[in-house]
This record gives C-alpha cells, structure tokens and sequence, in this order.
C-alpha cells in the first residue's frame, strides 16, 4: 500500500523586512517552487532554493504543510460536489 500523500508547498521570496510576521515584498515575483508529496521531498526543494539565495537575507523560503489545509472530512466543509 503506498504512502498517504501529504501535500506540501514550497514557496519563497524577498520579503518586506526581518522584523515581525514573514510578509512578501511583491506577491507578484514570489517563486512557486511547487508542490511534493511529503515533507522530505519539500525539506530538499526548500534546502536548495534557500542555498541559491543565501547572499540575500530578505530572501527567504517556506514550507507549508498544505495536507493540513486540505481536510476533506473537517466539519467546516461546505463543498457538496463529490
């Protein structure tokens, strides 16, 4: 039986400063690295593109564990199309 997917995202780019909640500078220019089927996959894509953009420290990387966004079976689910 394979693995569950557990979705996670990888995003990144420059934000507005260092201090206080990670906001993007320009939402427009933020760098989808993509979507992987569990967390290693994630750490690697994320360790990579954190490693390219060391020299910039307003250049940052997340990973965000989307699998937890995307419960089907939680109570607020108001989608009834499946």
């Amino acid at each position: 039986m394979p693995d569950k997917q557990l979705l996670h995202l990888v995003i990144g780019g420059e934000l507005k400063s260092l201090e206080g909640p990670a906001e993007f500078k320009d939402l427009t220019k933020v760098d989808l690295v993509g979507a992987f089927p569990n967390y290693n996959q994630a750490l690697a894509a994320w360790r990579g593109r954190a490693q390219q953009t060391v020299d910039n420290a307003l250049m940052r990387y997340f990973i965000i564990h989307a699998h937890k966004l995307l419960d089907p079976e939680s109570e607020g689910d108001h989608d009834h199309d499946h």
